[in-house]
């Protein structure tokens, strides 16, 4: 498809949400860049999605409705960013910079997010990775997965300066099951692993995702783990070099097909992650992981930084029926989870 055409029709993208297995935190700077960092994760067919179109009136309009904001901006190369489109607006801004010449684009841009924010779930930037496949098929950049993951992470980490890792952007890319690995000078390899059809829907019948609905600002959580380890906190150290270790048992447990190995890696590696701040965790996310446990529950964790949104529980098959229905008395609410082996994706609105 041309440019012309692609210009004239607008597009829409999407990018799945992750759960984070084992290794979460240790995408950070500046442990990954002396240590190297390893994650194992899987995208859910959970999404955030961005709807991108010629703007008629010469505006650049940003529409947020997973925030419930909008903004617009007369047409200029830069817009100032704004607190509740920021995201919106880093990408829009990096695009025209690097990649249209510095030429304005009159666009509206429309976004969604299938969880609540705050979720542990890496929503925030799985949105901007489905802005930037907008704008990339909307130009017909010649991008790929790592192109758009870097991008995506440049934006949201270094341009618009927020606080997390990496692995977000990536799996959102990629999609489906990946080892993950992240070294100094931004280096990252991913490895899509084969896993068996019959485990993954082992590990749907056996999976419970329970948002707490208390959401966290996982920036907080995340710049006390990475001023642990600036300060070199032995403790937090070592409790981030476990994580990285029960990155390798996961993989292989997934790899060899052994569900007990993949919920005691999980046990373990919650574990470690308390022990990198006293922020990941919490009186009420005890409750519930402690309530899950002694019902069925084989192991549990918080899905992404910590300290509130989606609890990732595994459960045994024939009881999980059982510990859902006390879930849903907790004043929670669960979220479906089916696993999705693709990345983002863009393509044209049909009418």
């Amino acid at each position: 498809m041309g440019i012309h055409d692609s210009l004239a029709l607008g597009v829409r993208a999407r990018s799945p949400l992750r759960l984070g297995f084992a290794g979460g935190g240790t995408d950070l700077s500046p442990f990954c860049d002396e240590f190297g960092g390893l994650v194992m994760n899987a995208t859910v067919s959970l999404y955030a999605y961005a709807h991108l179109s010629p703007n008629r009136e010469a505006k650049i309009v940003f529409d947020a409705a997973e925030q419930g904001d909008r903004v617009e901006f007369p047409l200029a190369a830069s817009v100032p960013v704004d607190p509740g489109t920021r995201l919106h607006c880093g990408v829009y801004n990096r695009v025209v910079r690097e990649f249209n010449d510095g030429s304005p684009l009159a666009v509206t841009v429309r976004t969604t997010v299938d969880v609540p924010a705050g979720s542990g779930m890496g929503g925030s930037s799985a949105l901007v990775v489905a802005l930037v496949e907008a704008f990339r098929s909307y130009l017909n950049l010649p991008l790929g997965e790592y192109d758009v993951a870097r991008l995506a992470y440049e934006i949201e980490r270094e341009d618009l300066g927020i606080a997390g890792g990496r692995q977000d952007q990536y799996s959102a890319a990629f999609g489906g099951f990946n080892f993950m690995e992240f070294y100094a000078n931004n280096r990252v390899i991913i490895n899509p692993l084969r896993i068996k059809s019959t485990l993954v829907q082992e590990l749907e019948a056996s999976l419970i995702l329970y948002y707490t609905g208390r959401a966290r600002k996982s920036a907080d959580v995340i710049e006390a783990q990475q001023t642990h380890i600036a300060r070199r906190d032995r403790d937090s150290i070592d409790a981030t070099l476990a994580l990285k270790r029960e990155a390798v048992e996961m993989k292989e447990a997934f790899l060899t097909g052994r569900l007990k190995a993949v919920a005691d890696a999980m046990q373990r590696g919650w574990a470690a992650k308390k022990s990198t701040s006293a922020e990941v965790s919490n009186l009420e996310i005890e409750r519930i992981l402690n309530l899950a446990l002694a019902n069925g529950g084989l192991a549990g964790k918080v899905s992404g930084a910590g300290g509130g949104g989606v609890l990732l529980l595994l459960a045994n098959p024939w009881e999980r029926y059982r510990l859902v229905d006390i879930l849903e008395k907790q004043g929670g609410r669960l979220l479906p989870a089916v696993f999705t082996a693709e990345g983002v994706t863009s393509w044209r609105p049909y009418v």
